[in-house]
Order: C-alpha cells, then sequence, then structure tokens
C-alpha cells in the first residue's frame, strides 16, 4: 500500500516540485494550499491520476481549516506518513523599525503558527494510527541560521522553525514519530523572484540558484530514511552561495 503524504504550499515551487517527487516515489499525495485552482493545475502538471494526487484546500494559518484538513486526509487515506511543513511567505525587505506589524504577523500567522498547526495534526493522526509514527519534515532556510539584514520577521519565523522541529522531534520519540529540517538557499521559486524584486529591482542572476526540483529530491532521500533513521537538519544550496564564507 502506497504511503500518504500531505505536503502545504504545494500549489508552486517547492511544494509543488516535491509533491510531484513524492507522487513519483510510490506516495499518495494530499496537495495542500490556499487557492484551489493552483492546486488543481499542479495535480494535472503531475500527470499522475485523482485517486492518489488530491487538492486539499486550507489555509494553514487557520486552526479550524487545518483540523478539517487532516480530517479528510483520515476520512479519505486512514491514515499519514509524511507531512512536509513547506508553506511560507516573505516580507518586503525592512529594518525591523519600518517593519509593519500587519507584515510581521502575517508571517508568524503563516510561517510559524501555520507550521506548528499542521504538525500538531498530523503528529496526532502518526500517534493514534496503526502501527503508529510517521515523519514530519518542516522547511526552515538558511535564514534560520544566518539571517540576510532588513528580514528581521522572515528570519525570526525560520529560528522559530528550528525550535519547532527539535522539540517535535523529542516529542516523537515515545510514538515512532520522526522529524528534520531542511535548510534551502536560493531555489528557484516565485516568492524567490519576489525577494530580489523588492531588494530594488535586481534578479536572480545577481546570485547563484538552484532549481526545486533539486530541493525536492533532497526531501524526498529525507522522507525516504529506513524506519530508526532520522536525517536532523539538511542544508542544500548552490555550490557558489555566499553563505559558508566571504569570497
Amino acid at each position: 500500500m502506497s504511503k500518504v503524504a500531505v505536503v502545504t504550499g504545494a500549489g508552486s515551487g517547492i511544494g509543488k516540485a516535491t509533491a510531484h517527487a513524492l507522487l513519483r516515489a510510490d506516495y499518495r499525495v494530499f496537495f495542500l494550499g490556499r487557492r484551489e485552482a493552483r492546486l488543481v493545475a499542479a495535480i494535472a502538471d503531475s500527470g499522475f491520476p485523482t485517486n492518489v494526487a488530491q487538492p486539499l484546500v486550507c489555509d494553514v494559518s487557520n486552526p479550524d481549516d487545518v483540523e478539517s484538513a487532516f480530517d479528510r486526509v483520515r476520512d479519505e487515506a486512514g491514515r499519514i506518513d509524511l507531512l512536509f511543513n513547506n508553506a511560507g511567505v516573505a516580507a518586503p525587505e525592512a529594518s525591523i523599525d519600518e517593519v509593519t506589524f500587519k507584515d510581521w504577523q502575517r508571517l508568524v500567522d503563516v510561517n510559524l503558527t501555520g507550521s506548528f498547526l499542521c504538525a500538531r495534526m498530523a503528529f496526532r493522526m502518526m500517534r493514534e494510527q496503526d502501527p503508529q509514527g510517521g515523519r514530519i519534515i518542516n522547511n526552515g532556510s538558511l535564514a534560520a541560521h544566518v539571517p540576510r539584514p532588513g528580514f528581521s520577521a522572515y528570519t525570526a519565523t525560520k529560528h522559530g522553525i528550528s525550535g519547532l522541529t527539535k522539540s517535535i522531534s523529542l516529542d516523537g520519540r515515545p510514538f515512532n514519530i520522526a522529524c528534520g529540517q531542511i535548510d534551502v538557499g536560493n531555489a528557484v521559486t516565485e516568492m524567490t523572484a519576489t525577494f530580489f524584486e523588492k531588494k530594488g529591482g535586481g534578479d536572480a542572476s545577481s546570485e547563484p540558484f538552484i532549481r526545486a526540483e533539486q530541493v525536492a529530491d533532497a526531501v524526498v532521500h529525507m522522507a525516504q530514511q529506513p524506519p530508526g533513521s532520522n536525517i536532523q537538519t539538511l542544508t542544500i544550496l548552490a555550490t557558489n552561495m555566499p553563505y559558508v564564507g566571504r569570497g
């Protein structure tokens, strides 16, 4: 029987690429996101039938939405083996004194609270199902370790993801629930394109990038670890990205 995965933010970018990669790895995948049309298009692009690739319309920042979405997964699939907590947003570059409360709250609601809400429901299902257990993979960022200037809200949420990942790892030990984090540097997505535009008209050519599909392959590698094995953190970035050191 195919394993069951939920991918948040699956309508585009890394989420879409990962959902497609999981389908190729013989998972039944629920594409979770806010916009149904995007989810349906992402599923159509996969080439897989709708009995193994299904849209799940949900705002991850809304507790009722999240609970209803995971109830549907339980009703339709009976279990969950993998959650890829990927949904996230960014805000315009700004010094901390110029960050609006609205932007701060939006990033916290989606990036951090959304990841918590989805992990909470997935963990509950994994703990109660038979056989017990599963795996949660959180999408962090290089910002979880080394921030860019002008991105205090985004950086704070991604540092929060690192703490959430470690806490889930500890809480999951008695229940065969593993949790890891993938930290991505400069993957080509709509969000990164917007980021460079908001930096003042720049473009992705100013820094080296990797493809979203490369990130997706790394997530599948984490997901397919054997029981009892966990990749706690995985960092993937362009070889020449200025992250490790200067020059």
